[in-house]
């Protein structure tokens, strides 16, 4: 894929995320105005809200933009959202008939709060990277027995809470839960000790199912909109108790950090790749009809308060076992209906090397081997910690980016209950 040149200067560098090519989704404000709906262009936003209202973007009958939220766009599905991508490139391209209309809608980046992009309406974690989970089962149960008897069968997942997605930058606290210790016969109620983070890819639904009703792979490929970076904040020392006999649950409920831009699918075509040899045969309804999986290069960066930032992991999410696809067909499997808005976490994407494994648990092998960051080691976070995530897709001379996804923990409550 090569650079698609724009009017927009600042969209034909190498080193931006967001070229012609990208034109990523977005909410924004400026000041104490609502959110608006706008793309990414360089080092600016298209107010595409404004361009609806004026009459210069037309896509259906009915406003898509009026709401700070993409939600409409995706439930008039991919026709429009191809006819979306055209329009805006015509705008935006080298040479532009309306460039002198069109200027008038750009806003400085900078000069922007950025807001979830769309409405969350149900949110489900999988587990379907075979380095990560490899790991977490070497490092709890050993080598002998490290994956599931199901997990080369089907993606594993569980249901999350919509209500914890949160934007990047916004602030995490640690949490509270219930810790048992292995030289201790009874749980205590106290901080994690062991908070961390996980590197994921959010896939986002654009198309509802019908209840009762599966889709196959390829189905569920064109119901996806697009994708996010996410970080799904893990309480291990909380997790690990309670997950016995039913899975996660509050080890996994205080925090879901999204980066802001949503890349559209049709931006990363040039970059799908296929999933790796099958060790076993995979069911019929899970076997995919073509390559599923994209070349998107991730890092993970570590920034102790008022330090350097360390980068102590870069992968691919290229290593994954089950693509968002077939997360999303297993899903509906069983007639279990998906909503417009529905996200879902591709689990930790780790890769074969040390340097490449997606969370701290993995990073530091269960607390047993604590990494070098800048001025000091880190087993999992510390307070004011702040880790952020990076990815993008690279093409020739250009790069499809989604932005960082970065959050910082705070210390927990000093009493939870004290009101």
């Amino acid at each position: 894929m090569k650079l698609m040149k724009s009017w927009v200067e600042s969209a034909n560098t190498a080193a931006t995320d967001f070229p012609l090519n990208n034109l990523p989704c977005g909410v924004f404000s400026v000041g104490d105005e609502p959110g608006r709906c706008g793309v990414a262009i360089g080092d600016f936003i298209l107010d595409i809200s404004a361009l609806e209202a004026e009459g210069l973007l037309k896509l259906a009958d009915q406003p898509l933009f009026e709401g700070p939220f993409w939600n409409e766009l995706m439930e008039a599905g991919p026709m429009v959202w191809a006819e979306f991508r055209k329009q805006v490139t015509a705008m935006l391209v080298e040479g532009a008939s309306k460039r002198w209309v069109v200027e008038d809608h750009l806003v400085p980046m900078a000069d922007v709060v950025l807001h979830l992009p769309f409405i969350v309406a149900e949110y489900t974690d999988f587990y379907s990277g075979r380095h990560h989970a490899s790991n977490v089962g070497t490092i709890s149960q050993g080598v002998d027995d490290a994956l599931p008897r199901n997990w080369l069968h089907m993606p594993i997942g569980y249901n999350g809470r919509a209500s914890t997605v949160v934007i990047s930058g916004t602030e995490v606290r640690r949490p509270w839960g219930q810790i048992k210790g292995s030289k201790f016969d009874t749980p205590v109620f106290a901080p994690s000790r062991r908070f961390d983070m996980e590197l994921e890819i959010g896939a986002i639904v654009g198309q509802a199912s019908t209840h009762g009703q599966p889709v196959t792979v390829a189905e569920a490929d064109a119901m996806i909109f697009g994708f996010v970076l996410l970080n799904d904040w893990s309480a291990r020392d909380i997790q690990g108790w309670e997950q016995q006999p039913l899975g996660p649950f509050q080890g996994k409920a205080t925090a879901t950090s999204l980066s802001a831009w949503i890349v559209m699918k049709a931006a990363l075509e040039p970059f799908r790749v296929a999933t790796p040899p099958r060790e076993v045969a995979l069911l019929p309804y899970l076997v995919e009809p073509g390559p599923m999986l994209y070349n998107i290069g991730l890092e993970v960066g570590l920034t102790p308060e008022g330090g350097a930032e360390t980068v102590v992991s870069r992968t691919n999410y290229a290593e994954m076992y089950y693509s968002a696809a077939q997360l999303l067909a297993h899903h509906t499997s069983s007639g279990c209906a998906m909503n417009v808005g529905d996200l879902l976490g591709s689990g930790t994407i780790s890769g074969a090397a040390q340097d490449s494994r997606g969370s701290l648990l993995e990073l530091s092998w269960g607390g047993k081997e604590p990494f070098a960051i800048a001025g000091g080691v880190r087993s999992f976070i510390e307070d004011n910690d702040t880790l952020t995530l990076r990815g993008a897709a690279l093409g020739d001379g250009c790069r499809i980016g989604f932005g960082a996804c970065s959050g910082k923990v705070i210390a927990a409550l000093v009493d939870p209950y004290a009101r």
